[in-house]
């Protein structure tokens, strides 16, 4: 097949939607044409090709940061998409397109398949439906869940990550359609021999909690610096992978508890770099409000940790209290709290949790997801043939 991805976010910009869509676009590229078209921002090349991927990335405007975008930008993307996607339709031929979030990319791939006279194919991530933390979320405004409902129902088709996705399509955007669900899938991580604690500031035998994201009001990460102090752990130290702009606000939580040499903010750092965080933790950690699904609690469980997070998002799928660790009443600091405080009492209750995490996590890699999404694209791609061969028998042209 000869695919098109759209998303507006691709690495080294943005986050877990766009890490686990490369990751997609790579395993899917073995057998196919796949070319990508995404945002140009920080120095990006106009033009490239990524482990047999072609990447296109259009500019936008005044985008200051890799991992946060902001609406200026994701507003760019729209006319400056569609343009290189009318460029695009001079050179090659497409046989479907993969929209990733129905905003800002869902109207840029709805177009574009027209143009192409393609199916398309739209995949939803869960903050592009529901984010508590954004004023700004498309479920809180008419006009934009408006938008959003047409173009859920106006795709080919559709594809969630989660449960609780697709339960957020039928109940905040009123959409009754067939939907697929495809739980996304992590690149088997790799694994460093003799990684150090010290390589990050870390004493040997410390308690070592991690966390991985964007530095966004989402993530609610200051709350873990507050129940970092809150269990009174002496040797607990948190590691926090992931930049943006609540970085200062973690900073000064951490200095008016005490916690500046214990809470270690690593910023943006290379792949390797935070598989290498994850594989000298202990435990991963999240207050995240929402998560559509939690790609990062995959490449957790895929080192071998337990996992403390709350119950709010995608995650619900695959975490559970007693299996993969704990999975807390949303907000609720004290069990939380307490989930950690066991944690540190019971290494035997860690090594078990990271055993089943570990089992666990092998349904869940990205071969797997790319299987299931050939499935969804042949079908989309069938069925529009079959629909254009009925028009063409009752055309009064026949």
């Amino acid at each position: 097949m000869k695919i098109l991805f759209c998303n507006y976010e691709y690495p080294p910009l943005g986050g877990g939607g766009g890490i686990v869509m490369a990751a997609l676009a790579r395993q899917l590229a073995r057998r196919h044409q796949v070319t990508v078209l995404t945002s140009r921002a920080n120095g990006l090349p106009p033009v490239s090709i990524e482990e047999g991927i072609r990447v296109i990335r259009v500019p936008v405007l005044f985008r200051k940061h890799m991992a946060v975008a902001n609406f200026p930008s994701m507003l760019a993307y729209l006319p400056s998409g569609f343009v290189r996607g009318l460029l695009l339709a001079r050179q090659h031929t497409f046989d479907i397109v993969n929209t990733h979030f129905a905003l800002p990319s869902g109207p840029l791939g709805h177009a574009l398949s027209r143009v192409y006279r393609v199916p398309n194919v739209l995949s939803v991530h869960g903050g592009d439906l529901f984010d508590p933390s954004k004023a700004s979320s498309p479920h809180r405004h008419a006009p934009l869940r408006q938008s959003v409902r047409w173009l859920l129902k106006a795709a080919d088709a559709v594809i969630g990550q989660s449960q609780d996705t697709l339960d957020r399509v039928r109940s905040i955007y009123g959409v009754q359609r067939s939907m697929s669900l495809i739980q996304l899938g992590i690149e088997r991580p790799p694994l460093r021999p003799n990684v150090q604690r010290a390589a990050f500031g870390l004493p040997q035998h410390a308690f070592v909690l991690v966390t991985v994201g964007r530095l966004i009001p989402r993530k609610a990460v200051t709350q873990l610096v507050e129940i970092l102090a809150a269990t009174r752990i002496a040797d607990a130290h948190l590691l926090i992978v992931g930049s943006g702009p609540e970085e200062n606000a973690i900073r000064d939580c951490a200095r008016s508890y005490g916690l500046m040499q214990r809470v270690h903010l690593l910023g943006h750092v290379s792949e390797a770099d935070k598989h290498a965080a994850l594989q000298v933790a202990d435990v991963f950690v999240s207050t995240s409000q929402h998560e559509g699904f939690g790609l990062v609690f995959l490449e957790a469980m895929a080192h071998g940790l337990p996992i403390v997070c709350y119950d709010r998002g995608g995650q619900t799928d695959f975490l559970a209290t007693g299996q993969s660790g704990h999975v807390v009443p949303l907000n609720d600091r004290r069990t939380f709290c307490e989930a950690l405080l066991a944690l540190h009492a019971d290494p035997i209750a860690r090594r078990t949790y990271a055993a089943r995490n570990l089992e666990r996590v092998e349904s869940f890699f990205i071969d797997a997801c790319a299987a299931r999404y050939e499935q969804v694209f042949e079908h989309a791609i069938a069925i529009r043939a079959a629909k254009d061969s009925r028009s063409d028998a009752i055309s009064p042209s026949s």
